[in-house]
């Protein structure tokens, strides 16, 4: 589905997480960023995948590796998320899905035979210097992590 390649730029972005701060591909230079886009907070595979990354972020910070989740859910959707599941990497609101479409994943979806617009669940890991290094499409949701460490190496 993404246009974007292993080697490509990863496109800036800017956007606002569940607790209101600005966040962008830009302040997290010099770090190893696993950027991953979600359909909808608290249903099944996306709590799955947020609650994989959850059980296993210390490791990936200890690695330098930092996790941002990306929706089409507004704040107060990531905040009750958040809450719910005590996440602790930020997940950004992309209501217009603007960043989505920098990535090249939203698109058409079908689901119970009825087409409609909606974002592609897929992981981006992005190197220090802000190339991308993988892309891995549809995601396994709760082996997300060895997946992102499999594909890092």
């Amino acid at each position: 589905m993404s246009a974007l390649q292993v080697g490509d730029k990863a496109p800036d972005f800017k956007g606002v997480d569940q607790n209101g701060n600005t966040v962008s591909l830009k302040s997290f230079k010099g770090k190893k960023i696993i950027l991953y886009f979600y359909p909808k907070d608290d249903t099944p595979g996306c709590t799955a995948q947020a609650c994989n990354l959850r059980d296993n972020y210390q490791s990936l910070l200890a690695e330098r590796y930092q996790v941002i989740g990306v929706s089409k859910d507004s704040v107060k959707s990531h905040k009750k998320f958040e809450t719910k599941y005590e996440l602790p990497f930020p997940l950004i609101a992309d209501e217009e899905h603007i960043i989505a479409e920098a990535y090249g994943i939203w698109g058409e979806r079908k689901f119970m035979g009825r087409a409609f617009m909606g974002m592609h669940r897929t992981t981006f890991l992005i190197n220090e210097k802000g190339i991308i290094h993988a892309v891995i499409a549809k995601p396994d949701t709760k082996n997300h992590t060895e997946e992102v460490l499999k594909a890092w190496n």
